[in-house]
């Protein structure tokens, strides 16, 4: 089976702001998670896969945040999908979403 994962980042919109806007535009709920190396993110399963949308700045070391992507510090929050098979309909949907830029994707 092969992986496909996507990166998506706003400046735009915060987690539970973005959180709102893709519930809404593709149908899926979230749900809020914690996590001690990633801090709050919120996760929808779909039936390819999974979305994922957590704030850039995670939790550090000396109370000191670092970034999960630091190639675009811009982004203050990231949406990540992964799903089994490609998908351009998701990411079609998802470029509708006004002040979300991709970032990248890889296919593993």
């Amino acid at each position: 089976m092969t992986d496909h994962h996507h990166r998506y980042g706003t400046s735009a919109h915060t987690a539970e702001e973005l959180a709102g806007l893709v519930a809404d535009q593709l149908g899926v709920v979230f749900t809020e998670r914690d996590s001690d190396y990633r801090g709050i993110y919120h996760l929808a399963d779909t039936p390819d896969g999974r979305i994922e949308i957590q704030p850039n700045h995670i939790p550090g070391d000396a109370d000191e945040d670092d970034l999960y992507a630091e190639d675009h510090p811009w982004a203050q929050t990231l949406l990540l999908t992964e799903t089994a098979t490609a998908n351009p309909a998701l990411h079609a949907r998802l470029g509708l979403i006004d002040g979300l830029a991709q970032l990248g994707h890889e296919t593993a």
